[in-house]
């Protein structure tokens, strides 16, 4: 018979999972150096690091970060989880990490002195987005000079996904204008061909042909929103679950059409709901649908990972 290994309970998990960080905060080296120089990194980046005053009354990057994420109709919401995603999975390879041959590493310096050029650089043209992706690359640059090249090497995924928290705002328009007109033109032809719903299309307004409704398919629900949200969590959960580079590759290049495939979805409940019960039940339900978007796009993910799905590692097998 098959011997089969049990489960570990939810306790026995936590204790494991805080044993073996207790293990790896004692092997970190030069805790003091990389505690003082993080404070003082965090501290320029907290006091001198936003100068558009115009937009964010805020000398601070944080603050101005928090305000793009959370503002109204803002697209970088996402920006609020990224940190979470990024410790989670450092605590998922936390047994690597505690393999690491522990060393300073001189050369990460250089990582630091590009982070504070490209931080003077941000200031000075005013483009505070320069200076947060300069806050995260010195701050990758400190731990691989305390920690050594093993360590940027182990860490670099998840680290990459610090790229996410970098606020897109209106960059995003030449993106999110196609992407509306994209859902709009499927979801009227699908709805005029395949559901004989007769709907008319101008540019991103949505119409009925006897006017019982009219929609603007506006910015907010172009599922750039759903889009830049499905594309992190899609990468992380491809490093997570294969080891061969290419299927990571094409389940994060799916996130795009899954992510439009739900938002077209989406449109169409609200036409089917318009032009059987009129315009306003239509708006209503318009505002309550954003979900489906992210459910569509998530259960496409789950449906590509049964084809893509990888044998488990055998204990003598080397992770790539």
């Amino acid at each position: 018979m098959e011997n089969v290994k049990p489960t570990k309970s939810g306790d026995s998990l936590m204790a494991d999972v805080l044993s073996d960080l207790t293990v790896l905060w004692r092997k970190l080296p030069h805790k003091a150096v990389f505690i003082c120089g993080m404070l003082a990194w965090l501290a320029l980046f907290q006091y001198l690091g936003n100068s558009t005053f115009g937009y964010v009354d805020t000398a601070s990057v944080f603050h101005w970060m928090y305000n793009a994420y959370n503002a109204p109709l803002s697209e970088d919401g996402h920006g609020n989880l990224i940190p979470f995603a990024v410790f989670a999975l450092l605590i998922w390879k936390r047994q690597e990490l505690i393999q690491n041959d522990f060393k300073a590493w001189w050369p990460a310096l250089a990582l630091m002195v590009l982070g504070l050029v490209l931080h003077v650089l941000g200031f000075m043209v005013q483009q505070t987005r320069i200076s947060v992706l300069a806050l995260f690359i010195g701050c990758y640059g400190l731990m691989g000079f305390c920690w050594g090249r093993g360590w940027l090497k182990a860490t670099l995924f998840p680290y990459i996904l610090f790229l996410f928290c970098v606020p897109i705002g209106s960059l995003a328009q030449p993106v999110t204008f196609p992407l509306r007109l994209l859902v709009t033109e499927l979801s009227v032809s699908f709805c005029h061909l395949i559901l004989q719903i007769d709907v008319m299309r101008q540019g991103t307004i949505i119409m009925g042909a006897e006017e019982t409704f009219t929609y603007d398919v506006a910015a907010a629900c172009s599922g750039m929103r759903s889009l830049l949200t499905l594309v992190p969590l899609t990468l992380a959960f491809a490093f997570m679950a294969y080891r061969t580079w290419w299927k990571r590759g094409l389940l994060v290049m799916l996130s795009v059409p899954l992510a439009v495939a739900g938002n077209t979805l989406r449109l169409i409940s609200v036409i089917c709901i318009g032009d059987v019960w009129g315009h306003e039940t239509g708006l209503l339900w318009e505002q309550k649908l954003g979900f489906v978007t992210f459910l569509v796009a998530i259960a496409g993910v789950f449906i590509v990972d049964i084809w893509l799905r990888e044998p488990r590692l055998k204990p003598e097998e080397p992770a790539i």
